[in-house]
């Protein structure tokens, strides 16, 4: 399925049994307890996989989630194992897996997405122009778009079965989910992980809008973060010198190809039309500057 050696749409590992091929990554069972996350370089956009990988993305999400792993480790503990990916498939599959997977404890995920805003945009806009709320939490009258939070908010979704899109939620539906403690737990860590991020991100230059943050617990209840960690993908990332308040900043994700889309004879539903060279190319390095300036590499 490669295309070539930067490039990888779909993994097959066959020395590992495969558990499951999520929009972007596919997961390998190691044992009873591990993991095998590959990150591909699949790209969803409206909740439909294009045809069209994007070269090196399942390298930068990986090394980004990563440098967040390391950098927060001492806020919440994460899924991470010392395993080289490499040692743990056949020789012949080590060139799928180099630089783009990890191994990881195996937990059990939470059904809620931990979504924390620090400014307001997407689908939280739209709400607050109905309600002036986002998820149940009532905000300052006169907010523009994109404009700064007085303070970061977590607003949860439920985690929607495979091809539906997440439904926002109030805090007491996801205490109903994850029961109050581990709720109230997820919510303090999220916006404490979130504000860091951001702190440490706008000294490089880049603004965090919001982003997503998955959870696990473990045999013992213990909470673990898991999944990916502050990437283009779970993120809104913004150049802060083109922040303007009242219109929507351009973004180191995939706007470029949602943009694109927008413009096509396209119904958002599968099959998506192939990307052209000029949008791939320019998809590949909104992410790869994400990752320069925030990680230095």
């Amino acid at each position: 399925m490669n295309s070539d050696h930067s490039t990888l749409f779909e993994s097959s590992i066959q020395s590992l049994k495969f558990l499951h091929r999520g929009k972007v990554r596919d997961l390998y069972a190691v044992g009873d307890d591990k993991l095998l996350v590959v990150q591909t370089d699949r790209l969803s956009a409206f909740d439909v996989i294009l045809p069209t990988p994007i070269p090196g993305k399942g390298h930068v999400l990986t090394e980004l989630s990563f440098f967040w792993f390391r950098k927060l480790g001492h806020v919440v503990r994460n899924h991470l194992t010392d395993i080289a990916p490499e040692s743990v498939v056949a020789p012949s599959e080590r060139a799928q897996v180099a630089g783009r997977a990890m191994v990881v404890k195996k937990l059990k995920p939470l059904l809620i997405e931990a979504v924390v805003r620090g400014y307001i945009i997407g689908s939280g806009w739209n709400d607050y122009q109905k309600t002036r709320a986002v998820c149940g939490i009532e905000l300052p009258p006169g907010l523009k778009q994109a404009q700064k939070l007085p303070q970061p908010i977590f607003t949860p979704a439920f985690k929607a079965p495979m091809g539906e899109h997440d439904e926002n939620i109030t805090f007491a539906e996801a205490e109903k989910l994850a029961g109050k403690e581990l709720a109230a737990q997820v919510r303090d860590i999220s916006i404490r992980l979130y504000t860091e991020a951001a702190d440490y991100a706008a000294t490089r230059g880049i603004i965090i809008a919001d982003t997503k943050f998955e959870f696990g617990v473990d045999d013992k209840g213990g909470l673990v973060l898991i999944d990916e960690a502050l990437t283009p993908d779970s993120s809104r990332f913004w150049p802060a010198a083109q922040y303007r308040t009242g219109t929507s900043p351009p973004s180191f994700d995939k706007q470029f190809v949602r943009d694109w889309l927008e413009t096509q004879p396209w119904n958002k539903k599968h099959p998506a039309p192939a990307l052209p060279p000029d949008v791939l190319r320019k998809t590949s390095e909104k992410y790869r500057e994400a990752l320069r300036l925030l990680a230095g590499s």
